[in-house]
């Protein structure tokens, strides 16, 4: 396998060529451009070259942001048009049935009543934190337009997802206080959206830039925090819950703003995915062999966060469902998000005992399990007719 450390080592280890006074002051100037990325509002520069695609650079690009094409990462603006292609709005979804389900002293039990409105509090909280985190942090240091694009489409989608846990929480008639404010109140829902702060509140300070090893590793280290764990790891447990009531024609109209979100969110996950190993790739010095093993063990706190939350939200089995099975789950999840960037499978034999989630995401064109809309949601300019 090729190191590479090898040339990183080897162009250390050089003898630093003789230079005039004047050379070394052009080269500290130029090393110092590269070291600050730009950010999109720099004075226009009249008179300068057309854009290269080889100028491009997810962080610390020196090319004019302004310019979407041409395209570098087709990835980036593929996910982008798919993103928009896939827009829903929360009112689209019948929620009749679940206000009739909830408002039945029978309907549900106490325990499914519980672990909707806990989700409901945990995820209304989540997506504002990954809104923040990718309007006031990340934005600012992705350094490439098409990226960039697909990052405002999800900050839309993240805006989307809040509108859609208000709508069910106004729908069901629940307590808006109590719902909103759980981050701050429940033990299961806090220690979640305490973990993940920090991140954002790293790179959201205003005197932060990349341009130097130590900063782009905390850049990439806030990508795994949040697309990694946060929206790869900290969301299954409450979404397989919620869908897994919807499975049993309960609350579907909730189960299916949730699977929509569902959707979303793996997408959002596997464009960080892309976006993180664009960057590993394009600055090798950064995925060390001790930033490895952090990366690892930041996926083992997510995973330990995770299976606290699958036993405080289910302290006994219902739906079918025990805590242990969510312990298993996420396991198997942290095993596919640890490959996904490059690290070894930190729990062996892991299996996903939720075969039906699968089939909740990768449905096409067929009815879902809630027998009201088609799963492959599209626009009116995406949909074909024969």
């Amino acid at each position: 396998m090729y190191n590479w450390d090898d040339p990183i080592k080897e162009a250390l280890n050089k003898p630093e060529p003789k230079s005039t006074d004047s050379t070394k002051a052009e080269e500290a100037l130029s090393s110092e451009s590269l070291q600050e990325g730009l950010t999109g509002i720099e004075d226009i520069e009249q008179g300068a070259g057309r854009i290269r695609v080889d100028d491009k650079a997810i962080i610390n690009c020196r090319a004019d942001l302004n310019q979407l094409v041409p395209f570098k990462y087709e990835w980036a603006w593929k996910k982008y048009l798919d993103g928009s292609a896939n827009h829903w709005m929360p009112e689209e979804i019948p929620m009749h049935d679940d206000i009739k389900l909830w408002n039945d002293p029978k309907g549900l039990t106490e325990d499914e009543r519980n672990i909707v409105e806990v989700n409901l509090g945990f995820f209304s909280t989540a997506d504002s934190l990954v809104a923040n985190n990718l309007v006031l942090a990340v934005y600012k240091h992705i350094t490439n337009p098409e990226c960039r694009q697909y990052l405002l489409r999800q900050a839309f989608e993240e805006a989307i997802h809040t509108h859609a846990y208000t709508y069910c929480v106004q729908s069901l008639g629940l307590d808006e206080s109590k719902i909103f404010n759980m981050y701050r109140e429940i033990p299961a829902v806090a220690t979640k959206a305490e973990w993940a702060l920090p991140f954002t509140q790293s790179l959201g300070d205003p005197t932060f830039k990349t341009g130097t090893k130590e900063n782009n590793q905390r850049l990439l280290r806030d990508l795994v925090a949040f697309y990694v764990i946060f929206e790869g790891i900290f969301f299954y447990v409450g979404f397989t819950q919620i869908l897994s009531m919807g499975r049993r024609n309960k609350l579907t109209g909730v189960a299916q703003q949730f699977q929509y979100i569902l959707r979303d969110e793996s997408m959002h996950m596997n464009f960080g995915i892309d976006v993180i190993n664009q960057i590993k790739l394009e600055n090798p010095e950064l995925w060390s062999e001790d930033f490895q093993t952090e990366m690892i063990e930041l996926v083992k706190d997510g995973v330990k966060l995770e299976t606290q939350y699958a036993y405080d939200t289910m302290p006994k089995p219902i739906l079918g469902i025990n805590a242990s099975l969510y312990e298993e789950f996420i396991k198997f999840i942290a095993n596919r998000r640890l490959t996904q960037i490059g690290l070894p499978e930190q729990y062996p034999g892991a299996t996903n005992p939720f075969e039906w989630m699968s089939e909740i995401m990768d449905l096409k064109k067929e009815k879902n399990f809630f027998e009201t809309r088609v799963t492959e949601y599209k626009t009116g300019g995406q949909l074909k007719f024969d």
